[in-house]
């Protein structure tokens, strides 16, 4: 199945395989560094349909049925789907990819729920309960200002340590070894890149209570899975082409590395960050850069997965953040706790 290392991690005895993926974003998305390489664009963000919030979910539905068709197999050759979302009850899933009636897992990590839904089917796969599975999760700029800060129409300012939510969504297909030989025997290509380790992050809460300086409130838990999965897997960070978190930005960029110093690791030469990555900051005035659920998981599909698989990279380890706050808990001048789960992701 499995053997546990440390604390809080696993390394799959079995093989777990990403077989394919999908990426489709907004036109924000699709005008930064990284546009080229998603797989759909939407001619505008809301994606032919009345709301913000169904845009989110038809997001979700595309992006699952790119990656079943890229990797392809259907809807009935999935046995789990996990997906999660931003918005309250994770509307967006649960509106989103109803219709594919594959038995779900709703997760919530906040950003980190890319993280989260890949680390459990791994480990569902890992442990021969399932054959292929599929993660998903998406944000939406427009739905999520609406979430968690002010609508749109408000015109609020936003500071220099804001983040701007990424209207997209990842999904994955992953696989045991016997699908990634059927994938192949079919013709269907090879499987992008392996899962070969997991650390599961903790609630880590500094007292932070800025909702628009996020990359600072999630650095922590950041520091935290990477000093723990220092430690369970005895490596060190020249171990890893790339240590990418998920939406730090620029500000909890700089955070992270000084943490991480003080305890004896220094990744400044490996560290990236997907939210650093997907836009512009001079020309698309994203100020700390980008976040939101969408943000680690279509760099991973479109870019992270694309430099395993050219071979410029052979291991990395991907780290999305996420902030665990609510309208509720900000307007009760509660903290912003903050998790993150890290995978190795390795060239196959």
């Amino acid at each position: 199945m499995g053997q546990s290392l440390g604390k809080a991690s696993v390394r799959p005895e079995r093989p777990v395989y990403i077989l394919n993926s999908a990426s489709v974003v907004g036109t924000k998305e699709a005008q930064g560094p990284l546009g080229l390489l998603f797989d759909q664009t939407g001619e505008d963000d809301m994606f032919g349909c009345a709301t913000w919030e169904e845009a989110e979910s038809k997001l979700q539905k595309d992006a699952v049925n790119l990656a079943l068709e890229k990797a392809g197999v259907s809807p009935e050759d999935i046995s789990f789907l996990f997906a999660g979302d931003l918005l309250g009850q994770s509307i967006a899933t649960s509106f989103g990819i109803s219709s594919y009636n594959i038995p779900l897992f709703g997760v919530y990590g906040a950003c980190s729920t890319c993280g989260e839904s890949l680390a459990l089917g791994t480990l569902s796969i890992a442990g021969d309960f399932a054959e292929r599975v599929v993660c998903v999760t998406s944000s939406h700029f427009a739905s999520a200002e609406k979430e968690f800060r002010f609508p749109l129409e408000y015109g609020n300012q936003r500071p220099l340590s804001a983040s701007w939510t990424v209207t997209g969504s990842g999904a994955f297909v992953l696989g045991d070894g016997q699908a990634a030989d059927r994938m192949k025997a079919d013709g269907k290509g090879r499987p992008r890149a392996r899962i070969t380790g997991l650390t599961v992050g903790k609630i880590v809460d500094y007292g932070l209570k800025d909702s628009m300086n996020m990359g600072a409130c999630m650095a922590p838990a950041a520091a935290s899975t990477l000093e723990q999965h220092f430690m369970d897997f005895d490596r060190r960070p020249e171990d890893y082409d790339k240590i990418i978190t998920g939406d730090l930005g620029k500000v909890g960029q700089k955070v992270l590395i000084d943490l991480l110093r003080e305890k004896g690791y220094d990744i400044f030469a490996q560290h990236m960050d997907c939210g650093i990555e997907i836009f512009d900051g001079d020309s698309q005035d994203t100020h700390a850069g980008g976040s939101g659920c969408g943000c680690s998981a279509v760099t991973l599909s479109a870019y992270i997965l694309k430099q395993l698989e050219e071979g410029n990279w052979n291991r990395v380890l991907f780290l999305p953040t996420g902030a665990l706050l609510s309208k509720t808990s900000f307007n009760e001048g509660k903290s912003v706790p903050g998790i993150a789960h890290g995978l190795v992701i390795e060239r196959i």
